[in-house]
């Protein structure tokens, strides 16, 4: 059942963004790109670029206050591409050479190409995104601006604050979950700027905005989870020294913690080994409480999205909501 939901989520979603990627990549590839290898390494980001999260999102967010995606497909695109822009940068800073059984941008043409493709994403994002504010009243094409600048900060302090954890030792829980919640502030931007774009009240855009907060930190914590969940993930991020944050959770409890560390500390990780660390992490009171957390999370999300006029879209979010807890 969790399985069937979960495609049908995924699958509306990618329809939903299929206008706004294809005119992301209609106009990257238009572009002038005169060094060869970075021309390879767009189409090679292009031909893997299936991002359905922001340019979806930011869809269900224009049609739940009554607005018409086809009319601001080019601020779809113009978040896709930010989103794009965020994604190839963090490759460099994570050292992910690898995703999805895929080399990353970083991976396949190093550091230096993945910077430049990273930035010509992000301009040519911006840029997009500035020229579609001209459809809105010039105090709503104000708002959608600074919205997105203090957002994106906000992602970029949050991303900022994880590289100096690489710096320090002992790192508390709640200060990754500080993190966590900061960088939900991209999804709070796709949601917020979609009920914008969508024409939305004043009141529908805070709601939506909102529920993109919590939708962002659910979508991350989810991740998070599936990342103890699946061997390749879970040596990688050991290998690192970038623990799931439910593991991070686990360990604050004596017991725990002494199981996870004789785990963790293998040469080999079988997927017995991975089978035992879930079951005691999920057992792990810190690790219940976090998911408590969750479910306060989807009850608030919930009962945002009945305030909302759309039924469908309304029943459609409440549905990603409750997803996010699914065989967890």
């Amino acid at each position: 059942m969790a399985k069937k939901l979960g495609k049908m989520i995924v699958a509306d979603l990618k329809k939903r963004s299929k206008k706004g990627l294809a005119l992301a990549k209609q106009v990257l590839q238009k572009e002038k790109i005169e060094y060869p290898i970075l021309r390879d390494a767009l189409e090679h980001y292009i031909a893997h670029w299936n991002d359905f999260t922001h340019p979806g999102l930011f869809s269900m967010a224009c049609e739940a206050v009554g607005g018409n995606i086809d009319d601001v497909v080019p601020a779809q695109a113009a978040i896709a591409m930010m989103a794009a822009a965020f994604d190839v940068h963090d490759d460099i800073i994570d050292k992910s050479e690898v995703k999805h059984k895929i080399p990353t941008v970083y991976g396949k043409f190093g550091a230096e190409i993945a910077l430049l493709l990273g930035n010509a994403f992000l301009i040519e994002g911006f840029k997009l995104f500035a020229d579609s504010t001209a459809i809105l009243p010039k105090k709503k094409g104000t708002e959608a601006l600074e919205t997105v600048k203090r957002l994106t900060f906000e992602v970029g302090n949050a991303h900022a604050l994880e590289v100096g954890f690489k710096e320090r030792k002992n790192i508390a829980p709640h200060d990754y979950m500080k993190v966590i919640e900061m960088k939900a502030a991209g999804i709070e931007l796709d949601m917020h700027l979609g009920a914008l774009f969508g024409g939305g009240k004043d009141a529908e855009v805070e709601l939506l905005a909102r529920l993109g907060r919590i939708v962002g930190i659910l979508v991350m914590l989810r991740e998070e989870f599936i990342d103890v969940f699946e061997i390749e993930e879970l040596c990688q991020r050991i290998l690192a020294d970038d623990l799931p944050v439910p593991l991070l959770f686990a360990m604050q409890d004596q017991k725990t913690k002494g199981k996870v560390s004789a785990i963790i500390s293998k040469p080999k990780i079988t997927q017995n080994d991975v089978d035992e660390l879930v079951d005691c992490t999920l057992e792990a009171l810190p690790v219940v409480k976090l998911k408590e957390k969750m479910k306060a999370l989807i009850k608030e999300g919930s009962k945002l999205a009945k305030c909302l006029p759309n039924q469908k879209l309304r029943s459609k979010l409440q549905i990603l909501l409750s997803f996010m807890l699914e065989d967890l």
